[in-house]
């Protein structure tokens, strides 16, 4: 049985950057649930699936072969296998994947596969419900914010080195929407476990982050 470390949190708010590091400094695995549905909502716009569409969404869903695995130690997602890393950041792959996630199909497609590899390995596990639905009984629990503003500001930096042009407005704009999708659909709505521990990181630097989440996963296995 692995040890299991959720992060929860909405859109922005690092999550992916964080876990990754935690995963690192605890050499663990990281499972990044976010790619796998980023990696399904790619699989659906390239099919010509619309978000309109949700019949078309849970239909298709069952075409989509997804899995992760590690080359020379850096996540690779493989979606019918083909590496799709350099496809799943895009926001049009984004406002997919918050769409179709929600769809009880396209979740359950992939919850077997989430939970096979945190039963069989330490995870850091990170995503929208990771602590409450897809791992209820996670060794550490965290839920991960920031406030709009901020993950916006993050959000539009990356943009800028992509090369793309947003005002901070737009950005802002399109986050506030995603968490009321995403703390507003019916499957597995985005909220904080009743055990998990909040982290606010909108004056906190990475690293800081990631050291407040060692000491509580340390906390806890010093108890345990």
């Amino acid at each position: 049985m692995g040890c299991n470390i959720a992060i929860d949190g909405p859109a922005g708010a690092g999550k992916s950057t964080i876990a990754r590091r935690v995963a690192g400094e605890l050499s663990f695995i990281y499972v990044d649930t976010g790619a796998m549905y980023r990696a399904m909502a790619l699989y659906m716009i390239r099919n010509g699936v619309t978000k309109e569409n949700e019949d078309e969404i849970e239909k298709i869903c069952e075409g989509a072969r997804i899995s992760i695995k590690y080359v020379n130690k850096e996540q690779t997602v493989l979606l019918n296998g083909e590496n799709v890393n350099a496809y799943l950041r895009t926001e049009e792959v984004g406002k997919m994947a918050s769409v179709s996630s929600a769809k009880p199909a396209v979740r359950a497609h992939l919850l077997a596969l989430q939970r096979t590899l945190a039963a069989e390995n330490d995870v850091v596990m990170d995503g929208r419900d990771i602590g409450t639905t897809i791992l209820p009984d996670a060794d550490v629990k965290i839920y991960l914010t920031a406030s709009a503003r901020t993950r916006a500001l993050r959000r539009l930096q990356e943009l800028k080195e992509k090369g793309q042009e947003c005002s901070l407005e737009e950005v802002e704009r399109d986050i506030i929407e995603r968490d009321e999708r995403d703390m507003n659909r019916e499957v597995s709505p985005l909220c904080q476990a009743e055990d998990a521990v909040l982290v606010d990181s909108s004056e906190m630097s990475i690293q800081e982050v990631v050291d407040e989440i060692l000491r509580i996963y340390r906390e806890k296995v010093d108890r345990a």
